[in-house]
């Protein structure tokens, strides 16, 4: 497999070959940064943790270089900076399990730029290497320019590949921009309850964010209760940890369906079901 940059690694945290661990992954988050996986994918690492049948695989597409910095990590340069946030990330590799770890080096202009496809070209490798059943990557309406990027060039990757190597689901979700707007029938429902402690240990990794002054892994966290808990008004919870997450399979089943099209119609949809509600209220309809 020969990726875009020279500096992109390929991390196997067993010591398998890289074919080999390539060819065992069963379930694959594209994410955009160090620690975007943990936060918007892990039902997928749940869904594969101590299974000798499943394995999760992670890329991470950019370099780290513009991560907030304060406190020990104030002074870090941007190489300083990239290079402990490529060492947190392969720790959270060995503490998932996961399969394999690839981690691409683009910078986040490079992930934006709508003329550039060497972003695609590798997502489109790594795809077709690895075969997985389930892709996790980031929602349509993520208000991260950096993330619209990746899932972008994630979609363009997969619907290029032959239709008999697509993903079987393809699952956009929650970082910059939570799902709870969605109507409930559209909602991907993943519960991850009773974790807690793995979700910790995988959050609590990246320290060169959390000391660097986002308390992310309290607020993934937290979003996850919040989801669990306000899901369903009239009924007791049946969760205690919940993410929510936009079916993306059929752009990827179709490849000619439109991409912004598909994520604008379920905003008009939860717009007119606003407008419905107050409607009926006001005496309207």
């Amino acid at each position: 497999m020969k990726l875009h940059h020279s500096t992109a690694q390929i991390y196997v945290p067993d010591g398998q070959p890289v074919t080999e661990g390539c060819q065992r992954i069963t379930h694959l988050g594209i994410g955009a940064h160090q620690d975007d996986l943990e936060f918007m994918a892990f039902h997928g690492i749940l869904e594969c943790f101590a299974r000798p049948d499943k394995w999760f695989g992670g890329v991470t597409c950019t370099n780290g270089a513009g991560s907030s910095r304060i406190g020990v990590y104030e002074k870090y340069t941007d190489a300083e900076m990239m290079a402990v946030r490529r060492t947190e990330q392969n720790h959270a590799a060995v503490i998932g399990q996961y399969g394999v770890m690839f981690q691409l080096d683009f910078s986040s202009s490079a992930v934006k730029s709508a003329t550039d496809p060497s972003l695609k070209n590798d997502l489109k490798q790594i795809l077709a290497a690895t075969r997985p059943e389930v892709v996790y990557t980031h929602n349509l309406a993520d208000k991260h320019d950096t993330h619209l990027g990746v899932v972008i060039a994630a979609l363009q990757a997969m619907r290029e590949l032959p239709r008999d190597q697509r993903p079987q689901r393809v699952i956009g979700c929650e970082v910059w921009r939570n799902l709870d707007w969605l109507a409930d029938a559209d909602k991907v429902l993943m519960n991850v309850s009773g974790r807690n402690h793995l979700a910790a240990a995988l959050n609590g990794v990246f320290d060169s964010q959390i000391a660097g002054g986002k308390r992310y892994d309290l607020a993934t966290l937290g979003r996850r209760a919040a989801n669990a808990t306000f899901f369903e008004s009239h009924a007791s919870d049946h969760s205690d940890q919940v993410i929510f997450g936009l079916d993306m399979t059929p752009l990827v089943a179709d490849e000619t369906k439109d991409i912004a099209a598909f994520v604008a119609a379920h905003i008009a949809a939860f717009a007119a079901d606003v407008k419905t509600k107050l409607s009926r209220r006001l005496g309207t309809i």
